[in-house]
């Protein structure tokens, strides 16, 4: 792992050198899966299942696209009781925190009224229809399944559907199971760029829905981008980071190994650990050297520290905060005696882990928090998936006569400012028929 100092850098001048550049999908990438999407659009279901030959190598037809409950039971099965109970405690955890967040949302119409006649307020409504990409392979990620549908349904989803590609012509049991557990509508047996395209824009088959969410490798994040504005869409995510401040109190052992649970995601993944303690960082690399060799995907974890990890020295903790804002990781450990203390300090995360006690893998699975959360730097912006991922509001707007009239003048001269007569007209006609009508504007101290 690379060594900086802040010192010597700068904490700008170490962010630049650690922030990847922004991802570029390749040409190449960009090009087929715009006349993927466009043969989906045009053909449907045909297209669907051509596609899904070609690139996943599974035939399908249209009368097969769908998951039944058969399938989807027989698929589930194949998990063991013990593997089941660990996926069922998972999803009432996940549930558990993401119904408090309807607290935070009010999730309820709500309205003021100013003096009589005007009254101004929000709707509060779910989406209707949502899909979710889930891979279905050897990255199959079946908390993902249970981190995305679940909020969606406490939101008040109506249909919440699941697009996964067969691998060797069957269902992954654990995608299975965690669609089974999580409550998920309808199950669709397709993947990649036409699975995105298909939820869109919609076959003979499988409804448009209004937002599609969930990871993917590189096509599938090619095609939301692609049919972003068409639908929603959760992230443009990237590969999973890891940030963790540490100092002379903290144990080299697990700041290493959590340093490799993120290096092992895949040859992308960033992990980085800043400290004002030297003797720290250098014993945080033995213990690297150490643990790397057990790992079984240790290959992928190497070169995920090669290319993308650093140990980075502060001058102190502060440093080390100003540090982890500029940089804005998906994930934030803080492995310092009393973590709560040092929260105020942060501001751009997407998750943060108190105490070495709370690794970030705890946030993967069993915390209930979301782990659906922002990457490259756009937790300076974006949030965690959550409920309020899945809730649109509504403005409502209600003027009685007279008070149209008290405030129609100014806003028919707002109108003309911008040029607009149409508009201008709109209200004007309205304050003439009330005046005829004895309606008029009534006194008011209104701003």
């Amino acid at each position: 792992m690379r060594i900086f100092y802040v010192s010597e850098l700068g904490a700008q001048g170490i962010v630049k050198l650690l922030r990847r550049a922004a991802e570029h999908v390749e040409d190449h990438i960009a090009l087929t899966v715009g006349e993927i999407v466009a043969d989906v659009m045009a053909g449907g279901d045909e297209a669907l299942c051509r596609h899904t030959l070609l690139h996943d190598g599974c035939e399908l037809d249209p009368s097969t696209i769908e998951a039944t409950a058969g399938e989807l039971a027989s698929a589930a099965a194949e998990v063991s009781p013990a593997d089941t109970e660990i996926l069922a405690i998972a999803a009432r955890r996940i549930e558990k925190y993401h119904q408090k967040q309807l607290l935070a949302l009010r999730n309820e119409d709500w309205h003021y009224h100013e003096g009589e006649g005007i009254r101004l307020g929000q709707l509060i409504r779910p989406l209707k229809r949502v899909g979710l990409y889930a891979p279905g392979g050897r990255a199959a990620y079946p908390s993902s399944v249970l981190m995305a549908a679940i909020p969606a349904r406490v939101a008040g989803v109506s249909e919440v559907f699941l697009v996964s590609p067969l691998r060797g012509g069957r269902l992954n049991p654990l995608v299975a199971l965690a669609a089974r557990i999580s409550g998920i509508n309808r199950v669709f047996k397709i993947g990649g760029a036409q699975a995105v395209a298909a939820l869109a824009y919609g076959t003979e088959t499988i409804p448009p829905v209004d937002k599609i969410v969930g990871p993917g490798n590189a096509y599938v994040t090619a095609a939301k981008k692609r049919v972003y504005g068409q639908v929603a869409i959760d992230m443009i995510a990237g590969p999973s980071e890891i940030l963790i401040i540490a100092d002379r109190n903290s144990d080299p052992a697990l700041v290493a190994a959590d340093l490799l649970g993120q290096a092992e995601h895949d040859e992308m993944a960033c992990a980085i650990l800043v400290t004002p303690d030297a003797s720290l960082a250098a014993r945080v690399k033995e213990e690297i050297d150490i643990q790397i060799s057990g790992l079984p995907r240790h290959d992928i974890a190497r070169r995920a520290l090669e290319d993308h990890g650093a140990i980075v020295i502060s001058q102190n903790i502060d440093e080390a905060f100003e540090l982890a804002n500029l940089y804005g990781p998906e994930h934030l450990e803080i492995m310092l005696p009393q973590p709560e203390a040092w929260l105020k300090k942060v501001e751009n995360a997407g998750c943060v882990f108190l105490g070495e006690s709370t690794p970030e893998t705890i946030g993967d699975y069993m915390a209930g928090s979301n782990h659906i959360l922002p990457t490259g730097g756009t937790a300076r912006f974006s949030s965690p998936l959550g409920v309020y991922d899945f809730i649109k509001r509504t403005s409502v707007v209600c003027f009685s006569p007279e008070d149209l009239a008290a405030f129609g003048t100014a806003a028919a001269r707002f109108a003309r400012l911008e040029g607009l007569d149409g508009h201008a007209r709109s209200i004007n006609l309205r304050v003439e028929r009330n005046a005829a009508s004895g309606l008029s504007a009534k006194p008011s101290n209104k701003s």
